[in-house]
């Protein structure tokens, strides 16, 4: 009888590789750093907010006055020139674009804050949608710029009296500029509200016996701020615009502080004969609006779900 003989093949599992879980804030950066021109625009904004907070420590001596060198052209010893004091120049833009880009940051701190507390509110609660969005659309259709002239005019002389020349106009720069850009936000919040209530994850939530708050803070919030993430980058650029408006139109800082806006203005008589110090403030705010802005093209097209790797 013949024998078969059969072979019996033993196969060793292996592990099979495992795809680490992925986030939404992980497959964002990485579309993020994927940008050239969103990565161009960190870095540049990054050393400019460097410069101006380690700049003015370093760089001293900014705020000499030496008449027999007024309105200088960039040499060795000041590299960006001096002005009709004599001061230097380089030393003011350090100085000013603390300022400047403080004004930014906290406008937008509270535009978006109040944004997104009406866009939320006004989302999820139906029966207070109607009135906050009509406040909303009465606020769109105010004039921005002559309404911002006639505020800052109404109240400037008495925040100045009681918080000071310098924290007064401050005060009343960032809450003017925040109070009036706040409308873009609450209509983008309202939106993504009105369309993440309506999901099956709010839903089991509801299911639980999850209140409002907890739902509103905790389920669709985190959700919703991909479109606040890339409005704030872009607000900070226009409130640091605004801001630069109001100072070159002599409304803003006093003279002794020097934003790049009041920069500008203190330049204008001088613009033909030292045309240095009207470049290099307007070349500060024009890189650092187009940076932030290039920041804010980046967010959008990395938080997009339609652009996902």
């Amino acid at each position: 009888m013949a024998t078969t003989t059969q072979r019996v093949t033993t196969t060793v599992a292996t592990p099979e590789r495992v795809r680490p879980a992925r986030s939404l804030w992980g497959d964002a950066w990485y579309t993020f750093t994927r940008d050239r021109l969103a990565m161009m625009g960190l870095f540049v904004l990054a050393f400019l907010v460097l410069a101006v907070i380690i700049g003015p420590y370093l760089y001293t001596g900014t705020q000499l006055i030496d008449f027999a060198r007024s309105l200088e052209g960039p040499s060795p010893e000041h590299l960006m020139g001096t002005d009709d004091l004599g001061r230097d120049l380089l030393g003011r833009v350090l100085n000013g674009g603390r300022i400047s880009i403080a004004v930014g940051l906290t406008a937008v701190f509270i535009a978006i804050t109040l944004g997104t507390t009406v866009g939320a509110i006004a989302g999820y609660f139906g029966k207070l949608d109607n009135p906050l969005m009509r406040i909303t659309d009465l606020f769109l259709s105010l004039p921005v710029l002559p309404l911002l002239l006639v505020l800052v005019y109404l109240f400037r002389e008495t925040l100045k009296a009681i918080f000071g020349p310098e924290l007064g106009i401050f005060l009343m720069i960032v809450f003017v500029i925040g109070i009036l850009n706040w409308m873009p936000v609450a209509r983008l919040v309202r939106a993504s509200f009105l369309s993440l209530k309506q999901k099956e994850f709010v839903e089991a939530a509801r299911c639980v016996g999850d209140g409002d708050g907890r739902i509103i803070f905790r389920h669709i919030l985190p959700n919703s701020l991909s479109p606040v993430l890339v409005a704030a980058t872009i607000g900070v650029g226009g409130a640091i615009l605004t801001e630069s408006t109001l100072s070159f139109l002599g409304l803003g800082f006093p003279s002794d502080v020097p934003t790049w806006g009041r920069l500008l203005f203190d330049a204008g008589n001088f613009i033909d004969i030292a045309p240095h110090w009207v470049i290099f403030p307007g070349l500060c705010i024009f890189v650092i609006v187009l940076s932030i802005n290039f920041v804010g093209d980046g967010l959008r097209d990395a938080l997009d779900p339609r652009r996902k790797i």
